[in-house]
């Protein structure tokens, strides 16, 4: 199943915009795990056990793994979250961005190793540091636009000899000439909606990942006016509205579980209520 179809059959199935950013920290696991990234795995996957029904994707965060030599618990992880959730799509957070057969090494590592149904990437290397992902027909990739953290201006927003600022110019490259077979989406961070809405004008078709409500402040409601567009009750525009922190460590008590999972019940809805009143 391609990852758009996959996106768009968890919305209607979960009712959700809702996805949960898996950046597990030892150092915040409950009780006896705590400290011990051998249970990065058990950690993760009671998360997903507990929110799965709740979400229209998960998003495992490649250097919280790497970091902690738990790369083969990530595999784990998502080889659960198939079976678990299999209509559930994984993004893996990786945020690559390199050419020629170093790309496509990163291709496989994605889609061949840890089997996510999409990943993120950064274009600023061109559309040949992204052509070798697209051999993956029916995966996702998910271009940095507009970046929710604060640094991001230093380049995104800087303007082009066209007029154009450089994430406008990179929206418009992934809606049109980039995306030759329907794989791109972009990332729009919520601490920014007013770029989310600019965003949204020049990909109006695009998935929008959105990181940075929760524990990074962006304002729900505010990220699904601008972003979110459909037509004939049907979505046109989908967009994965990402929080991680403030659901997985909702408890630092043996309730982490339940705990996370009330917080993206909570989440979930508010994200549903501002999708009726857009």
């Amino acid at each position: 199943m391609k990852f758009i179809d996959m996106l768009q059959g968890a919305e209607r199935s979960n009712d959700s915009l809702l996805c949960v950013g898996l950046d597990p920290e030892p150092s915040k696991f409950p009780g006896v795990w705590r400290g011990d990234a051998s249970r990065i795995f058990d950690f993760c996957a009671a998360i997903v056990d507990a929110t799965s029904d709740l979400v229209i994707a998960f998003k495992p965060q490649i250097a919280y793994f790497a970091a902690h030599r738990a790369e083969a618990q990530l595999e784990r992880l998502i080889e659960h979250i198939h079976r678990v959730a299999p209509g559930v799509p994984v993004i893996l957070d990786a945020k690559r961005g390199d050419i020629g057969s170093t790309a496509e090494q990163y291709a496989r590592e994605a889609f061949e190793r840890y089997q996510a149904d999409a990943v993120t990437l950064s274009p600023l290397m061109g559309f040949d540091s992204i052509e070798p992902y697209l051999q993956y027909p029916d995966k996702g990739l998910i271009l940095l636009c507009r970046t929710s953290n604060a640094g991001g201006a230093d380049l995104q927003a800087q303007t082009l000899v066209s007029g154009e600022r450089v994430y406008e110019h990179i929206a418009r490259l992934a809606q049109g000439p980039w995306n030759r077979s329907g794989q791109l989406g972009l990332v729009v961070g919520a601490t920014y909606p007013a770029e989310i809405e600019r965003v949204r004008s020049i990909a109006p078709t695009l998935p929008l990942l959105i990181p940075g409500i929760g524990a990074q402040g962006g304002d729900a409601q505010a990220t699904v006016r601008a972003g979110w567009r459909e037509q004939g009750g049907r979505t046109t525009a989908p967009i994965i509205v990402s929080s991680s922190r403030a659901v997985l460590y909702a408890s630092a008590a043996d309730d982490f579980a339940a705990a996370a999972r009330s917080v993206a019940s909570a989440t979930r809805d508010t994200l549903r209520r501002a999708r009726g009143s857009s």
